[in-house]
């Protein structure tokens, strides 16, 4: 139980790699606190958590509605007045498609969401965290979010939004690591996401593989296990 006592906030753990890494964080005995756009799919991870053993809660919250996001770090405060990790997942991907294709309610939705919806967020639960004696941020940004990146599918309003995200977290890590909060942020490029309740979770993998899910978790668990006096600022990863 290696982050047994851990309070881990996940956005955006409605599905995919949210949904991976809560389930895992908690077999690992950390309690989670998860958000989704719809409470029911917050709500449906939550409870597959408690399958594998582990405590969570569910909570609704859309990262592009100000409003929405204080609501749901006022519902996690009623719940603890303390979080130790605040993982920013939370980013609704667009696909390119051709720049002029995606709605202009498309384009403004992904980049409030993403770029706004994580700042709003660290913000709000930055009290909770400095109550901890082991905060530590983590923001899965994305390589769309590395200057010069141009090999992903996604749309360029997707882009925006996680080099936002990396201009955010590069100047936190700096002004929060005098307060003891560790901002650590993981720049992967396209991964495959297979079931962590299904034997491909632990099937081998090798070079030639693309990156996956179960090696970010990794990443994540060896994050936030340092001592404390490791600051680790920045993942990067070969592009396969």
């Amino acid at each position: 139980m290696r982050f047994a006592g851990h309070r881990v906030v996940v956005t955006g753990a409605g599905r995919g790699f949210g949904r991976s890494l809560a389930i895992e964080l908690a077999r690992d005995g950390a309690e989670l606190f998860l958000s989704a756009r719809r409470f029911a799919a917050a709500e449906d991870v939550a409870e597959e958590v408690r399958h594998v053993g582990g405590r969570a809660h569910a909570f609704e919250c859309d990262l592009a509605d100000a409003e929405s996001v204080r609501d749901f770090v006022d519902a996690v405060g009623e719940v603890r007045d303390t979080v130790d990790v605040l993982v920013n997942n939370g980013a609704p991907y667009l696909d390119a498609g051709g720049f002029l294709e995606a709605s202009d309610e498309e384009v403004a939705e992904t980049i409030a969401a993403g770029a706004a919806g994580t700042v709003l967020a660290t913000k709000a639960f930055l009290p909770l965290l400095l109550r901890s004696e082991r905060p530590d941020i983590v923001t899965l940004v994305s390589g769309c979010g590395e200057y010069g990146n141009h090999r992903s599918t996604a749309h360029e309003a997707f882009y925006a939004a996680k080099a936002a995200q990396a201009g955010f977290t590069e100047v936190l890590s700096k002004r929060l690591r005098p307060r003891g909060v560790r901002v650590m942020s993981l720049y992967p490029p396209d991964f495959d996401n297979p079931d962590p309740l299904s034997d491909e979770w632990d099937a081998e993998r090798n070079a030639g593989d693309a990156l996956s899910a179960r090696s970010l978790v990794e990443t994540v668990r060896f994050a936030i296990g340092q001592p404390r006096d490791c600051f680790i600022k920045s993942f990067y990863f070969e592009q396969a």
